[in-house]
């Protein structure tokens, strides 16, 4: 599975950014699609996640509200909306294939994608 996210850019607080995340691959539907980022001097952080179906969705406790994941699986393609973003939401942000049982964090993840930068100013 290769996976290339976009959407990032620079974006004042309280604005919005879709991330988008194509991915390659027959593999494409066995895996739980998530997003992760990582800020400058901090370790990667699990940010969501998506189940196969899309019926389950998982989230960081602290950004439940803001964020929302979908996939479409015809398209091969998961998206993250990105709502009131906040200065500390500034990160490299990850599309990542997470694979089943494996565990939403880094160590659960088997492939990842470059990462795509996403700058909110206060």
């Amino acid at each position: 599975v290769q996976l290339q996210a976009s959407g990032g850019g620079l974006v004042q607080a309280g604005g919005s950014l879709r991330l988008s995340c194509e991915a390659s691959g027959r593999a494409f539907s066995t895996y739980i699609m998530g997003w992760f980022r990582q800020a400058p001097g901090k370790e990667r952080e699990f940010v969501t996640a998506i189940s196969w179906t899309g019926v389950r969705q998982y989230y960081a406790d602290s950004l439940k509200g803001r964020f929302t994941i979908s996939r479409d699986n015809a398209k091969n393609t998961v998206y993250l909306q990105m709502n009131s973003l906040k200065a500390e939401d500034t990160a490299v942000y990850y599309c990542a294939a997470v694979r089943v049982g494996g565990g939403l964090s880094p160590s659960g993840v088997d492939y990842w994608g470059k990462g795509t930068q996403v700058t909110v100013s206060s």
